[in-house]
């Protein structure tokens, strides 16, 4: 079952978040800027706040009253990618999904949801960013028809410097 993330949620947001983020990008950067990542976005004011954004929507995927994985869409930026600027357009700014569950079709239940939300509300496109190194991420995203934009979008953890790339999705 996939639902709505709200309010009392703000532990799961913060285990679950910071959990799956470690776990992808732990080896890529110091652990005192993996700290100050997590201390960041995943302290209990930030995921309360983004929690009661009516604008902001986190879906979790739970199945036998485990929480396998989450996500996060919302429509607060413009698509930063400018041949795309005049669609009307969503991003999918998280995916993730605990790594015990990876390959048991969390990630692409999760996906479908997230394409049927963005059509649902009449985007042209869904984009997101995605780290170049996370391999495993972009051929999923390719295989559900993402497309490397190749613009470059700077992502640094802490003091880290990382890139990630754009990709989108025509709906």
């Amino acid at each position: 079952m996939i639902r709505r993330g709200n309010i009392g949620d703000v532990a799961l947001l913060q285990n679950i978040g910071a959990k799956t983020f470690d776990d992808t990008f732990g080896n890529t950067c110091t652990k005192e800027d993996m700290r100050g990542v997590l201390e960041k976005y995943f302290n209990s004011k930030q995921c309360l706040q983004e929690l009661q954004d009516e604008n902001d929507y986190f879906f979790f995927f739970e199945e036998a009253g485990t929480v396998k994985g989450y996500m996060r869409i919302n429509a607060k930026h413009s698509c930063p990618i400018e041949s795309y600027q005049d669609k009307k357009n969503i991003e999918l700014v998280q995916l993730y999904v605990l790594k015990e569950f990876h390959g048991a079709g969390v990630a692409q239940a999760l996906m479908n949801f997230a394409l049927n939300f963005a059509r649902e509300r009449n985007n042209e496109i869904i984009y997101l960013s995605v780290w170049e190194y996370n391999f495993r991420a972009r051929g999923f995203y390719e295989k559900n028809g993402f497309k490397n934009t190749g613009i470059e979008n700077d992502f640094p953890l802490g003091s880290t410097p990382q890139t990630d790339y754009w990709f989108v999705k025509e709906l």
